[in-house]
């Protein structure tokens, strides 16, 4: 490409800066004189993606998508790459939407996007796995009700799950009720109201489904279990519920074969008897 031509260019894309109302500083005009197109390593390119890591620029100016790369997966890993980072990307001469081509790049820039998304997930729940096979508690991210969540950042590296003085003792006065009061899991809830104890999401009102997820959690006689959930194909209800999200998640949650869960050792803060006898009541009342 000769000098005058991309002298030229320079001065449309400054043009149409100046005219939507902006200024570009020298040092944020990127141009890869003398270096193919058809590469992705070219130097202005590398201070290009360097300037939008760091946040520096919020929208970008191209001639057209052959000068950003001239292959057509290397515009939609840079295109795709720009616009996660929050930059608005504008092309002078090819304005995206007008034409098959920019079709397929949005819905390739999607699976891309799609595939990096599962990718992560997959690597990070591989991760945990591993931690939790070590015995570690890094492989969670969050306590239950009767435990304090120590993040790995503050303790050097590894995960605390503390025992909560205060929560933990309404953990206990929930087993002691159910065993040996005989309280029905309506009863506990109307209880704990009446202490004005909180519920593990902060409010007033404790409902029978919450009672009886920490009645039944092992976490409390000394097993935190990882696994216990997992995404599957999405099951389409007929009437969303009310209040509910207008942009649902495209997966629904389910529980996995207590067998296939992970045991990893925690401080209990119910004695096992305690904890079997809950267990034993609460398969009793199912049928």
């Amino acid at each position: 490409m000769s000098t005058n031509t991309i002298e030229s260019q320079r001065m449309a894309l400054q043009e149409q800066v100046k005219r939507d109302g902006y200024t570009c500083p020298t040092h944020h005009q990127f141009v890869d004189e003398g270096h193919s197109g058809s590469t992705l390593i070219r130097p202005a390119l590398e201070q290009l993606r360097d300037a939008i890591a760091r946040g520096e620029i919020d929208r970008l100016y191209v001639q057209s998508p052959d000068r950003l790369a001239r292959k057509y997966a290397y515009q939609v890993i840079l295109v795709d790459e720009f616009t996660q980072a929050g930059v608005e990307v504008i092309f002078l001469n090819h304005p995206l939407g007008q034409s098959p081509e920019d079709e397929l790049l949005l819905q390739v820039q999607g699976m891309v996007a799609e595939y990096e998304r599962a990718k992560i997930l997959e690597r990070s729940r591989r991760g945990k796995r591993h931690a939790a096979q070590s015995g570690s508690l890094n492989a969670f991210s969050r306590a239950p009700y009767g435990y304090t969540f120590i993040s790995k950042h503050l303790t050097g590296g590894q995960v605390r799950m503390d025992i909560n003085l205060t929560t933990a003792r309404h953990v206990q006065q929930m087993f002691q009720w159910y065993v040996h009061e005989d309280l029905s899991l309506s009863g506990i809830c109307r209880r704990l109201e009446a202490m004005s104890i909180s519920s593990p999401s902060g409010h007033s009102k404790w409902t029978v489904t919450t009672v009886s997820r920490i009645l039944r959690n092992p976490h409390y006689k000394g097993c935190a279990s990882f696994g216990k959930w997992c995404h599957g194909p999405k099951i389409d209800k007929p009437r969303a519920a009310r209040n509910a999200s207008t942009h649902p998640p495209d997966y629904s949650i389910y529980r996995t074969d207590p067998e296939e869960w992970i045991v990893v050792p925690v401080s209990a803060s119910i004695d096992e008897a305690l904890f079997e006898a809950a267990q034993e009541k609460l398969e009793q009342n199912r049928t």
